[in-house]
């Protein structure tokens, strides 16, 4: 392959090597949430315009920041609605996603970035997920596989 590279004019090699590149990702917003979990190894997944982060078999956190719609930007908290008043207590300015459905209470609570105490409120969720907090965290319910049932020869 290289030797063909070689024997191509640079402007063509330029354009073939480009077309084999991989797109670098952008960085995820409030990566400061990643550091402060670096000792349990979390993994990113993009999801929804957002960040997913992942803790061993939990979704934890998704990290959001679109300038378009700011007013759910920040931490959203992997959570049940059994948790809510209990988390609202270590987090006063912790509240409902409103992208999520009007009045519709779900298990996502959302660390604002414009509230005055975002990053202390972020860094302490992020102590209570490496403590492995009970309300912190939801294990995915598995994909489904797509039947093949009914589909004639591909």
């Amino acid at each position: 392959m290289r030797a063909i590279l070689n024997a191509m004019p640079k402007q063509s090699r330029a354009l073939d090597e480009s077309f084999f590149a991989t797109p670098k990702r952008k960085a995820p917003p409030h990566a400061f949430v990643l550091d402060a979990l670096a000792e349990a190894s979390p993994v990113t997944r993009p999801m929804f315009g957002c960040t997913a982060v992942y803790v061993k078999e939990k979704i934890v956190f998704a990290l959001r920041e679109k300038p378009a719609s700011p007013a759910d930007n920040g931490v959203w908290i992997a959570t049940t609605a059994e948790h809510h008043a209990s988390l609202r207590r270590e987090f006063p300015n912790m509240r409902s996603i409103g992208v999520l459905g009007k009045g519709g209470l779900t298990g996502w609570q959302l660390l604002a970035s414009d509230a005055p105490d975002f990053e202390i409120a972020a860094l302490r969720a992020c102590e209570l997920v490496l403590a492995r907090d009970p309300r912190t965290g939801k294990v995915p319910t598995p994909k489904r596989k797509r039947s093949t049932a009914g589909r004639g020869p591909r």
